[in-house]
């Protein structure tokens, strides 16, 4: 069968093995810094993939490699990313970032000379259908992303400004906070998992799917979770829309809405078998 390479486009994730493979080799830690382009596709699956060859789905130690990119990503930026893979993302990414994510973490900003660089809530970072059938590991990302975020995901943890229609559909399990409004049909299909949206313009409730899940209010223990998450949100991405809310938590606290899938209904008990009375 003939390969689907395209002439004269060198593979960046073997431009990072040339140098990061020795690195596997002996077990020490690696650092990079590259410019990326949207010819760039599936950059990090490779390095995934030797990862696994020696050490299977477990991947490798946290901050065994950290690779920043900067430039606008092609499809697939950092799929099936394990653990100990961190992918640090300047610019702009297409489709499917962090498909089958196993445990990596990525990281997405806006380049800092962008306009509005100081309200991140207002850019698109990221395509359609990202995060699609991950399953562990961690996304942020100090934007807005396109339709489908987290379709099938199982056990992933994201944070994100803003989504399109179809967010969380089919969730399966894991964590999403969105800081920002979403698109229609939000958590159809949602069998399991979280979601915590912030729902400052009260809309939300209207395009939520509700036909598996509830929209509540968060109870003590979420706001502990949503704290922490955009804490860390706001450390790895610089985000000045996740500071804004930690900056006046009394007014966004209350303003989050959590989605999680109803309740199963509690087993009918068996009636008490009897005996019977010798007349």
């Amino acid at each position: 069968m003939q390969r689907n390479d395209r002439p004269g486009v060198e593979s960046l994730d073997d431009e990072i093995l040339a140098t990061l493979e020795p690195r596997l080799e002996s077990g020490r830690p690696f650092a990079g810094v590259y410019d990326i382009g949207n010819h760039h596709l599936t950059v990090g699956a490779r390095i995934a993939g030797r990862i696994a060859q020696r050490h299977g789905n477990v991947g490798l130690p946290p901050g065994s490699i950290r690779l920043r990119f900067r430039g606008n990503a092609g499809q697939s930026f950092g799929s099936f990313a394990l653990p100990g893979m961190h992918l640090e993302l300047e610019g702009e990414a297409n489709d499917y970032v962090g498909k089958g994510l196993t445990g990596g973490e990525i990281v997405i900003r806006p380049f800092r000379e962008a306009a509005a660089a100081g309200d991140t809530g207002q850019h698109v970072l990221l395509g359609n259908t990202t995060l699609y059938g991950a399953t562990a590991g961690k996304l942020f990302a100090a934007g807005r992303v396109g339709d489908r975020f987290a379709v099938r995901n199982s056990g992933a943890i994201a944070v994100i400004e803003g989504a399109g229609a179809h967010c969380c559909e089919y969730m399966t399990a894991g964590v999403v906070v969105v800081l920002g409004p979403v698109g229609r049909n939000f958590a159809a299909g949602m069998s399991n998992g979280v979601a915590y949206v912030l729902d400052d313009t009260e809309t939300f409730s209207a395009r939520c799917n509700t036909d598996m899940v509830a929209v509540r209010a968060l109870e003590p223990s979420d706001e502990q979770v949503v704290l922490e998450l955009v804490t860390e949100h706001v450390a790895k991405t610089g985000s000045s829309k996740g500071r804004a809310i930690l900056d006046s938590w009394d007014r966004y606290g209350p303003l989050f809405r959590k989605v999680a899938p109803h309740a199963a209904p509690a087993p009918v008990a068996a009636p008490a078998e009897t005996t019977p009375v010798a007349v």
